[in-house]
């Protein structure tokens, strides 16, 4: 299937191997290596979407794609998009082809104030892309996500995680009034989702979730992931290299991480982590919003 995939973009190259990438939950990530026919050798990523995202965005390889066009542009440490396939005519769904990073994922690193430091200042380049001479109608928008999470109250609430205190705070503070111009967020800005290489940042990756909207969003959950990674001090130094190189509005920060400590509600208990891991997470969560509530401007 590959070699009709290559067929379609590179028609002189010559397939050498194909690998699984492990990791990936939300798509099926398969690395390829061919030659050229000039004889060099080039390794890419093939992405198949599935159920989840594709429900939630039929579009989303389209959208992956088009944004990764714009993120390479700007410099951001990104895959380059090399071929979308939306024929469906080899696989179900379309098929994205991306730049292969050489890299991993790290989640004990022996040098963690460094590596915090690079993952802020990241997410800060992210978030200061120039759009205003985009257009970025074709990324999902943010608020529309937010208002229906919030509208849809579940039947059962995970009060494990305090979740119906969470809403029942957002609700009474209601939509808030856009204080930060729309950005560019990765979604789901977290250890898993970048790429090292000797210490290094080398690439952020699986943008499935992205959306255009208030940074502070993206800046929250980010939070909230590097506290349970590296613990409190640690999410206070993400914090302040964060801001030292943003100039946005930080006054809904607490209203932001409240929303973002609502992802793991009736979820954390399926992310298969063994008893001590999950309760660490817990009490890592309930500080959090503890936090939050403590700084809420309203």
């Amino acid at each position: 299937m590959f070699e009709k995939l290559l067929c379609k973009f590179a028609p002189n190259a010559q397939l050498l191997r194909t690998w699984e990438l492990k990791g990936g939950q939300s798509a099926q990530v398969t690395a390829l290596e061919v030659m050229h026919d000039d004889g060099r050798r080039q390794k890419m990523v093939a992405r198949l979407h599935g159920a989840v995202d594709l429900a939630n965005n039929p579009n989303v390889a389209a959208v992956e794609f088009r944004l990764l066009q714009l993120l390479n542009v700007a410099g951001v440490a990104t895959p380059a998009p090399i071929y979308l396939d939306t024929d469906c005519d080899i696989f179900p769904v379309p098929c994205l082809v991306i730049e292969f990073i050489d890299g991993q994922p790290e989640f004990a690193p022996d040098d963690v104030p460094n590596r915090v430091q690079q993952l802020a200042a990241q997410l800060a380049n992210i978030h200061q892309v120039n759009c205003s001479a985009a257009d970025m109608s074709f990324m999902p928008q943010q608020a529309a996500s937010v208002a229906a999470k919030l509208r849809q109250r579940p039947a059962v609430l995970d009060e494990s995680l305090h979740e119906g205190n969470i809403r029942d705070a957002l609700a009474v503070i209601g939509p808030l009034p856009p204080r930060n111009a729309p950005a560019i967020l990765h979604g789901d800005y977290w250890p898993g989702n970048v790429l090292w290489q000797h210490r290094q940042l080398v690439a952020v990756i699986d943008w499935e979730d992205a959306e255009f909207g208030d940074p502070l969003a993206d800046l929250a959950n980010s939070r909230l992931e590097v506290l349970w990674a590296f613990g409190r001090e640690a999410l206070q130094q993400f914090t302040d290299v964060y801001c030292a190189a943003s100039t946005i509005d930080f006054t809904y920060l607490p209203y932001w991480d409240l929303y973002a400590a609502l992802r793991p509600c009736s979820k954390i208990g399926n992310w298969g982590l063994d008893a001590d891991a999950e309760n660490a997470m817990r009490e890592s969560h309930h500080w959090f919003i503890q936090q939050a509530f403590a700084r809420l401007p309203f």
